[in-house]
């Protein structure tokens, strides 16, 4: 649904759903805004501009109407590398490159495309994001003083090592009461924000007991203004986007994958269709404006998006109250935000991470010990060990060989042979090892591509003196032919040639059937031997055929030969066989 579509039937009582809801999900984004960003290595208060800004037109423009978007735990790894590297006004501009890749995905209509990404891929990175947003916020749990923080997960544990002796017990109960408060609200109290009330009820304890004992977000960072900076265009030159393009993109695919698996999270609660094309133009608008705003990048957040939908929320106008909600806050209770411990942000981010580890399917997917599991843990493991770039390529291309050699391995060429036992064959007229060598008939299964081309190859038969004059390809359960498989049979079109043989084919798909116009193979071979139904090219066949290059048949006469052309009433063939064997065998021996 796009457009004014979704207000369709709109009324009172569905905007007083909405400021309810939009409320509710308001006050559940701001500690968790300020939490992405402290994690994303940037100020606490671009977490909350990014949350205003981006969350309003996300849902203004996007193809949701459920969708809650703003900072995300899935973006923690690559914004702190980013930042790390090439500073604050650098990630602004690889916030605004993102938007426009998305944008462009949008505009080419490339949405349905990022539904295809493999499961093992989008869970291992996504795991291994969790274990180093958890890891992450080890330190401020124990309260570590002097610590550094490093891109790469072994330097940050190393550091957690090196500086294990600075352990701050009073941060530890902290960041203690806070956890228990979010366990036991979203246990007994679910439709209660647990992150907020463990917030609250951490920093009023810490200031009451443990003032000047533990850190703040003030005394790190120092106060947060009651207010949106002003408009700032970032500075940007060629080298820059030469510079960010890589991790640009990666932002984009990362934002693209989750705003549209928590818009298909929220039509499988709600009922609804999204129109992903729209979503990414409306993920990629609000990744363009809300860095000129101080904005870190956003995308649809599942769990914001689920609190959202079951707070009542029925259209857009609940994500545009969500960011007024924050707006409002920001202005009247910025000062009191700047007494938040740092060690009462840590819980909240580790069960951030918990939720979204994705463990039951990480163990799942490793239990069935196949490909998808060597593509999960690779994934998973350069996700942590390496980075998120990195993980998403080499996951990627992994599960892409993967399916070459899946659909390689379905690919089937086999010889077809007189069947003994046919009532118009006898059963003295052929044999695996007597044969008539001057037609050739093989089936061919699957998918004749690139990942295929070895098996077709090794099935058809060679040069020599024993290659059959014609040889009849019989292709209807062949789906698709790219270019390799084309040159395949320009290659076996060729060796006929050289020896005055013949190819024909039957019952040939209307794709394998195009591609061979373009190339002008079909040119090549010839229309007339394409035929719609395989009885009539071998009839053909059987009438080209000189009964003197028959010497050596252990057919009795030419007119046996001529029998196994009949075509029962359904159009099958009579008195032949297929022997179906994976083609990584040798040619299977047999003719008519």
């Amino acid at each position: 649904m796009t457009g004014w579509g979704r207000y369709k039937g709109y009324n009172i009582a569905s905007l007083r759903k909405d400021i309810i809801s939009g409320t509710i999900v308001g006050v559940i984004a701001i500690p968790l805004g300020m939490a992405f960003a402290i994690a994303s290595g940037v100020k606490p208060e671009y977490g909350i501009y990014t949350t205003i800004v981006a969350g309003i037109l996300i849902s203004l423009l996007g193809g949701s109407k459920f969708q809650i978007g703003g900072p995300t735990g899935a973006f923690i790894p690559i914004l702190f590398a980013i930042a790390m590297q090439y500073g604050y006004e650098n990630l602004l501009i690889a916030g605004m490159m993102a938007g426009v890749f998305l944008v462009l995905m949008g505009v080419l209509k490339l949405g349905v495309l990022i539904k295809f990404i493999p499961k093992p891929v989008t869970i291992g990175f996504t795991a291994g994001i969790a274990v180093i947003i958890f890891s992450g916020q080890v330190a401020n749990f124990l309260g570590l003083k002097n610590m550094e923080r490093h891109e790469r997960f072994i330097d940050n544990m190393k550091e957690i090592g090196i500086h294990i002796s600075t352990i701050n017990i009073y941060s530890i109960l902290t960041a203690a009461i806070c956890l228990i408060v979010v366990i036991l609200t979203i246990r007994f109290a679910p439709r209660i924000p647990g992150s907020l009330i463990g917030l609250l009820c951490a920093t009023v304890l810490a200031a009451l007991f443990f003032s000047g004992k533990v850190t703040t977000i003030g005394s790190a960072y120092g106060a947060i203004p009651n207010t949106l900076p002003s408009f700032h265009f970032p500075v940007i030159t060629w080298d820059r986007i030469v510079t960010l393009i890589r991790p640009a993109f990666v932002i984009a695919m990362l934002g693209s994958i989750e705003s549209l698996l928590s818009a298909v999270v929220a039509d499988g609660m709600t009922g609804t269709r999204h129109n992903s094309n729209r979503e990414l133009i409306g993920q990629g608008v609000a990744n363009i404006v809300a860095p000129m705003f101080g904005g870190i990048p956003a995308t649809g957040a599942i769990a914001r998006t689920a609190t959202n939908i079951k707070s009542g929320a029925v259209s857009p106008v609940s994500g545009i109250v969500h960011g007024l909600v924050v707006f409002l806050i920001l202005l009247l209770f910025a000062p009191y935000a700047s007494n938040i411990p740092l060690a009462a942000m840590a819980p909240i981010l580790m069960v951030v991470a918990w939720n979204m580890s994705e463990r039951k399917q990480f163990v799942q997917l490793l239990k069935i010990k196949t490909g998808d599991s060597l593509v999960l843990l690779i994934t998973f493991l350069l996700t942590v060990f390496a980075d998120l770039a990195m993980a998403v390529e080499v996951g990627l291309i992994l599960a892409v060989i993967l399916f070459v050699k899946r659909m390689g391995e379905v690919h089937l060429v086999s010889k077809v042979l007189p069947d003994p036992t046919s009532v118009k064959v006898g059963a003295h007229m052929v044999s695996e090892s007597h044969d008539c060598p001057q037609i050739g008939i093989y089936n061919v299964e699957g998918p004749l591509f690139f990942g295929a081309a070895y098996r077709f190859d090794n099935t058809m038969p060679g040069y020599g003196p024993d290659q059959p004059n014609i040889i009849l390809l019989r292709m209807g359960k062949v789906p698709f032919m790219d270019t390799t498989g084309e040159a395949n049979l320009a290659g076996l079109m060729k060796q006929l040639q050289k020896t005055g043989g013949k190819l024909m084919i039957s019952d040939i798909q209307s794709q394998p059937l195009d591609l061979l116009k373009k190339t002008g193979l079909y040119e090549t071979i010839g229309a007339a031997q394409f035929y719609d139904h395989t009885g009539e090219a071998i009839n053909v066949a059987l009438s080209a055929l000189e009964y003197n290059k028959c010497i050596g048949c252990t057919h009795s006469a030419f007119r046996e030969c001529k029998a196994l052309s009949g075509l029962d009433e359904a159009g099958s063939l009579r008195g032949l066989k297929v022997i179906s064997k994976p083609v990584v065998v040798r040619e299977l021996s047999g003719g008519i």
